[in-house]
């Protein structure tokens, strides 16, 4: 729970600040090739230095969620179970980007934390091969490159890759994340 006072007191600074600029919350869809697989994504993003004619700087607060239940009967074993695995992150960025008319490419560069569970239930087989449950937390930073696409001043569509890496860290139960594609929509005011 210590972990996010600090995210807390970043967004209230951006938030009670009267010199950043307008707001944009957004949703998207995350596919990523480590397990679970598809998940979903919110943002709050609150740009900085509206001064500037051609560049958008911003902070943004984004959290994703994965969750997935496997039926796992490895072959020619005595044994079978369901396990769930959930996933879920939050982490602050800072993003950059420049207006080419309705496109708005952007970079973003960040930190965050991740927490990965696992939960082994309907076990079939010998005591002595029951999987473990497992849970585990990690610190991570991550390089994100997208594109939103201005439809109407209030709706923008985006697509995102975000790169992760978990070298802050030392992960024992999921794999090392690499990377995820999102495809949302974001919604200014």
């Amino acid at each position: 729970m210590r972990r996010f006072i600090p995210l807390t007191i970043l967004m209230a600074v951006i938030f009670s600040a009267s010199s950043f600029a307008q707001l944009e919350i957004g949703a998207s869809y995350e596919l990523r090739d480590e397990k679970p697989k598809n998940g979903f994504g919110l943002r709050i993003e609150k740009g900085i230095l509206e001064k500037l004619p051609v560049v958008n700087l911003s902070l943004r607060l984004h959290g994703s969620y994965f969750s997935e239940e496997n039926n796992v009967d490895p072959n020619n074993q005595s044994f079978s179970y369901s396990e769930d695995l959930t996933n879920y992150d939050v982490g602050v960025a800072a993003v950059g980007g420049v207006s080419v008319g309705l496109l708005e490419p952007y970079v973003g560069l960040g930190l965050g934390t991740e927490n990965y569970e696992k939960a082994v239930k309907d076990y079939n087989g010998l005591p002595g091969n029951r999987p473990e449950d497992g849970n585990e937390s990690n610190l991570y930073w991550n390089l994100s490159v997208g594109a939103k696409v201005t439809v109407i001043p209030v709706l923008k569509p985006f697509v995102e890759y975000r790169y992760s890496n978990k070298e802050l860290a030392e992960p024992t139960l999921a794999d090392a994340q690499n990377g995820r594609i999102m495809f949302g929509v974001s919604l200014s005011f």
